[in-house]
């Protein structure tokens, strides 16, 4: 079966989003205002200073994250330093100006090819000459540059600095995404002075092969330093940048940016931008009702907070915009259990759970109930009566206990299995407020049924570990989240292969144990095909089996607040994009 396994990538998501505390869908956003393809003239902007709060300090300013956590702490700063060659808005990858198109089948950057290559006695591919060959697809992908990038010191952006990122991955650790990215190429390569082409390895058919591009580095500031220097040097505090700002300082508590005067996109409007960094997000509130500051990015505040905003945005103390994020929360069933195995339990469980309740007081209604696991938005997002729902409904619940003839005998208000009361335990993540009263509402619902839960909190440290319950699957029911990206992905998360166990070195992230092999086939479709139609019918077909079976319960995605002061206008949330994505719409309000 073809398949190139990225289990790194899922592994540190996961591991990343358990510690966090907390994007609800905002009007059609437009893109972001392309560079010009030709050099602009500079447009004189009337002096404007923009105070931004952020409740976390980045440790750098480098457009290279080493986790999905440091990219959420640090991308909306990078993207004003170092815009994104391929911007996902809404889950669609577009140019920001910094590559001139994207690349695709039509325009002829995105071609395959068919090659030979030997495979070993385990049927994988080798590069030493074996008896058996076998012909596969090979895809490259050509990404062409805006020839009016200049960098901040005004030096030409060239192919040779897109390149030149390349290779230093190749000496120094760039980072997770850097090192999944370098696991399927091939080569990059350098064709002319505004284009590169990356060829991936044979029989890499992953949907991410479209940001297999290298974001600049200036090659003339760093190739002589020595590689292992550059994380320590100075340039990632206060790099040479080619976005539309620059830093001027960046001191403990603050960060200053002013415009970049050979940006070749449209005039930046603020001609600064101060950061402060505090740790209270109710602090920063008070900043901005107070006018302190003219914005403030609360990334998952917690239920009172969010509650509090919504109520100061009523009175109009200030304006409130709130998005689902990409880390949706969800419960998950181990099949190994016995009494997990029979579905009517796990249907039982999920009719029982007031999930929008959970939405509605917990999130203040700024997020939905997830159906299935391809969030709403993404490739693949299914037709909601093309697959099984659960709402809430205890009588429903109590009906499947009852057929599956978990009967409460004695009359003390609770079920049973094997003549002992069911008492199930539900694993979940400490330190996390939203998270903790997600778990408790899950124990009363199912208290409401004769079910009882007992709810054990972990150190992210013990619960992620590969020696710990979840990759180890001595948990019964397990509350916790994933990251979604701009393409859904998921063999990872619900192939057979993706099971956990001592013959994959527990490297596995499909922690319920699910193997259907109806499924299996799908979800391999649907993140092996290049035709997107091919991969949203297979989506719809795995989907249709996730919800009928449900190793997992979807719960909702988690929400963002930016929080702005009257009069500045032009700032929206994204689900996907960094709050800045569209700065150069920020206005002040007539």
């Amino acid at each position: 079966m073809k398949r190139f396994i990225f289990f790194l990538t899922a592994l540190f998501a996961f591991v990343l989003v358990a510690g966090c505390e907390v994007r609800v869908n905002e009007p059609t956003p437009t893109a972001p205002a392309a560079m010009s393809i030709l050099q602009t003239t500079p447009t004189t902007v009337r002096e404007q200073v923009l105070r931004i709060g952020l409740v976390n300090e980045p440790p750098d300013l480098f457009p290279y994250h080493s986790t999905p956590t440091d990219e959420r702490i640090t991308g909306a700063l990078t993207e004003l330093l170092f815009p994104a060659p391929l911007l996902p808005v809404d889950f669609t990858l577009q140019t920001t100006g910094v590559l001139t198109r994207v690349p695709d089948f039509a325009n002829g950057d995105v071609v395959t090819a068919t090659v030979t290559v030997f495979r070993d006695a385990l049927g994988q591919i080798s590069e030493t000459p074996t008896e058996t060959t076998d012909e596969v697809t090979q895809v490259s992908v050509t990404f062409h540059w805006n020839p009016a990038l200049r960098w901040s010191d005004g030096t030409p952006v060239t192919a040779a600095d897109s390149v030149f990122a390349y290779e230093l991955a190749q000496q120094i650790d760039l980072g997770q995404a850097a090192n999944t990215r370098l696991a399927m190429i091939e080569r990059y390569e350098q064709i002319d002075e505004h284009t590169t082409r990356v060829v991936l390895r044979p029989d890499v058919t992953d949907p991410s092969y479209l940001t297999s591009f290298w974001t600049p580095l200036p090659r003339h500031v760093l190739a002589e330093m020595d590689s292992q220097q550059v994380m320590q040097s100075e340039f990632i505090r206060k790099p040479v940048s080619y976005g539309p700002y620059m830093v001027s300082a960046f001191d403990g508590g603050s960060l200053e940016l002013v415009r970049n005067p050979h940006y070749a996109g449209p005039a930046a409007p603020f001609e600064r931008i101060i950061v402060a960094f505090r740790k209270d997000p109710q602090q920063l509130v008070e900043l901005v009702r107070g006018g302190g500051i003219d914005l403030a990015f609360i990334e998952q505040p917690v239920p009172e907070l969010l509650l509090q905003l919504v109520q100061s945005a009523a009175r109009g103390e200030i304006q409130l915009s709130t998005s689902p994020n990409t880390i949706w929360e969800h419960l998950d069933f181990n099949l190994d259990v016995p009494l997990l195995q029979d579905i009517r339990v796990r249907r039982a469980i999920a009719y029982a759970i007031n999930r929008p309740q959970l939405v509605e007081q917990l999130l203040g209604n700024k997020s939905t109930v997830l159906e299935s696991w391809v969030l709403p938005g993404q490739l693949g997002y299914p037709p909601l009566d093309q697959i099984t729902r659960y709402p809430y409904n205890p009588d429903e619940a109590r009906r499947l206990f009852d057929e599956a003839n978990l009967i409460d005998t004695d009359g003390d208000g609770w079920r049973e299995y094997d003549g002992l009361p069911i008492l199930l335990s539900l694993v979940t993540s400490a330190n996390s407020p939203l998270r903790e009263a997600v778990a408790q509402r899950i124990a009363a619902d199912l208290e409401q049924v004769g079910v009882q839960v007992e709810v054990a909190q972990l150190s992210s440290s013990e619960l992620y570990s590969t020696d710990g319950p979840l990759y180890q699957r001595t948990f019964q029911l397990a509350l916790f989240g994933w990251i979604a990206g701009p393409h859904p992905r998921g063999w990872e998360l619900w192939s057979c292969a993706g099971v956990p166990s001592e013959a994959n070195n527990w490297t596995g992230n499909n922690f319920a144990g699910w193997c259907f092999f109806e499924a299996n086939e799908a979800i391999n479709m649907a993140t092996t095909s290049l035709d997107p139609e091919e991969q949203k019918s297979a989506y719809l077909r795995q989907q249709q089996l996730f919800t009928q079976e449900l190793p997992v319960l979807p719960l909702f995605q988690r929400v963002d607040a930016l929080v702005a002061r009257q009069g500045l206008a032009g700032w929206r949330l994204n689900p996907t994009a960094p709050f800045t994505w569209n700065i150069s719409e920020w206005r002040e309000g007539e």
